[in-house]
């Protein structure tokens, strides 16, 4: 199991079990790769090392003979909106709708203007999509923002010149939203935004759950996990393939979204898989890992691009092998919100002091649940409880999103079984006062099953790489600069920190704290490309895996050197056979 010391990462549903030990670094766990530049691996501070020569890392090289299957690197270069297609312009989109002119919103903060824009929103939602501008000015909202209609964009002026001032938490608005696995924390610390897009029936279902005190599971198969029926039976196929053939391809059709659904067997082999197959998967007890093995079925939704007889075409490569010990199954889900959106604004909380740790009251930013194929461009949360968040949704685009103020518990969170995700051009800026006593800074949050994820181009000047246990695989981060100060959380029954295909890829730390950030000796099967010289101190942890890891490090003590210097942009540009 894995253990640390410093301060504790209390978990969703109860604390850690928590072992203070120094990190051992098992023989043969880690693979040291020879710098290019010099020939050897190499030494010496980033500050020190501006005039090394640039060269391309041996792993990538080795990476392009294989993108699919390579067993350390994930292939992520079909992460965000439209497998990663630039976002819609910033022309009107069909029928635009003014929530001054049109419905009567103030500007200038006098009076709730929450009504006047979710009319907006439901008016445009109703007519098939269109965007909702909101001119600039201060307009102050007493209830959630609710985008429940696919094809919606909500359009400020810019995150410089509109803003929403939020009045009201969520457990004001919605009702106290306990724990499905126990305890008094609240799970308001982890779900749910002030701006929520989410299906409209989704959200309805979700919040008479919350108000009745039957706390939901969240994902695209409903609150009880049930909401599917199945589609077609695939046949056995390896993790990278885009074609599949099924029994029956009659209910399929290009353009349908559809859901990808592994059950475990009894031995666990699928947790295995994802942990990358290594003998330390195999010898790993994963019976009582209860919150863990609650998150399988592993459930990843994709859109079907091609039908010719009975083989499929799918938008993205598989994240998994198909076995039929996993009962393999291509599913309906909950009806997705696609094609919406939120740009040029800021969200402003009332500011209140940051709650204790997982007491949140839901002073949150934005959440993107069930939603596939959505984005935010140029939003700025300020004061928030948590900031963004990526809640069972997949193929999403945060682009150009600032997380600012008092400080927040998890600036991003990523979770609930979230896929293909990217985060790029993000800051979390330095809060504006101290932490209060009992709460805790979390950072880019990913956990619960969650792969393919990106973050990509970020300034963290405070917070820490919080994979949060729940086994979060074949996720990157890449080109960011982190005054690592935060702590991961998650408690010993979800699981491991990491599973297989975790990228750390030119990575700069501040103030050269390595945890989580150099991750050779703690997560199977990666990588760590690119970091200055880093050393532990504060939160430190051990393998949760036995015997060889089979990680990489590479250009270690020299980010500056490594090209490509951005993993995810540079497998944007492959060409795959």
């Amino acid at each position: 199991m894995a253990t640390h010391q410093g301060t504790g990462g209390g978990g969703r549903g109860g604390g850690d079990r928590e072992v203070v030990a120094r990190r051992t670094v098992l023989g043969g766990a880690v693979a040291v790769v020879a710098s290019v530049a010099t020939g050897a691996a190499t030494t010496g501070t980033a500050h020190a090392s501006a005039a090394r020569p640039v060269h391309d890392a041996a792993l990538w090289r080795e990476f392009t003979a294989s993108p699919l299957t390579h067993p350390q690197i994930p292939f992520v270069g079909r992460a965000g909106y439209r497998a990663g297609s630039g976002l819609p312009r910033r022309g009107g989109r069909g029928l635009v709708i003014d929530v001054v002119r049109d419905h009567g919103a103030r500007p200038d903060g006098s009076a709730d203007a929450a009504p006047a824009i979710n009319r907006a929103i439901a008016a445009a939602g109703e007519c098939g999509g269109g965007t909702v501008t909101i001119p600039a000015g201060t307009y102050r909202i007493d209830d959630v923002i609710r985008i429940g209609h696919s094809d919606v964009v909500v359009r400020g002026a810019g995150s410089g010149a509109t803003t929403l001032y939020a009045t009201r938490s969520l457990t004001e608005l919605i009702g106290v939203y306990g724990s499905r696995y126990g305890g008094d924390k609240s799970s308001w610390s982890w779900a749910g935004g002030l701006i929520w897009l989410c299906p409209k029936d989704r959200w309805a279902s979700l919040t008479e759950a919350i108000r009745a005190r039957r706390w939901p599971f969240e994902g695209w198969t409903g609150n009880r996990r049930d909401a599917w029926r199945t589609l077609a039976v695939p046949a056995p196929a390896r993790r990278g393939d885009r074609t599949v053939a099924v029994a029956d391809a009659r209910n399929l059709r290009p353009g349908r979204l559809v859901l990808l659904r592994l059950a475990d067997d009894p031995g666990h082999t699928l947790l295995q898989h994802m942990a990358g197959d290594g003998t330390g998967a195999r010898a790993y007890t994963w019976a009582d890992k209860t919150k863990l093995t609650s998150y399988v079925p592993y459930e990843w939704p994709v859109r079907v691009t091609g039908v010719r007889g009975r083989r499929i075409t799918l938008e993205r490569p598989l994240p998994l092998d198909l076995r039929p010990e996993w009962d393999p199954r291509l599913t309906t889900l909950v009806t997705p919100l696609t094609g919406s959106g939120v740009e040029g604004l800021t969200l402003e909380a009332v500011e209140r002091p940051q709650a204790p740790h997982l007491l949140d009251q839901g002073y949150n930013g934005l959440a993107f649940q069930c939603a596939y194929d959505c984005w935010a461009d140029d939003v700025t949360v300020r004061h928030v409880d948590n900031g963004f968040g990526l809640v069972g949704a997949s193929a999403c685009t945060l682009r150009r999103t600032k997380v600012e103020g008092r400080g927040a518990h998890h600036p991003y969170y990523c979770r609930e079984g979230s896929h293909d995700n990217l985060v790029e051009d993000f800051t979390i800026a330095a809060r504006t006062t101290p932490a209060p006593a009992g709460t805790q800074l979390h950072g880019i949050n990913v956990e619960g099953l969650s792969s393919y994820n990106v973050w990509s181009r970020g300034r963290m000047e405070t917070g820490t790489f919080d994979s949060h246990r729940g086994m979060p695989f074949a996720n990157v981060r890449t080109e960011i600069t982190v005054h690592n100060d935060g702590v991961h959380g998650g408690d010993a029954s979800a699981g491991p920190l990491f599973g297989a295909r975790f990228a750390h890829w030119n990575i700069r730390v501040t103030n050269e704290r390595a945890g989580l950030m150099k991750i050779d000796g703690l997560a199977p099967y990666s990588a760590t490309v690119g970091i200055n010289e880093v050393r532990e101190f504060g939160q430190i942890d051990v393998p949760d895996f036995t015997g060889d890891l089979h990680t990489r490090l590479e250009a270690y003590g020299s980010p500056e050197t490594v090209r490509p210097a951005n993993l995810y942009e540079a497998q944007r540009g492959l060409r795959l056979r």
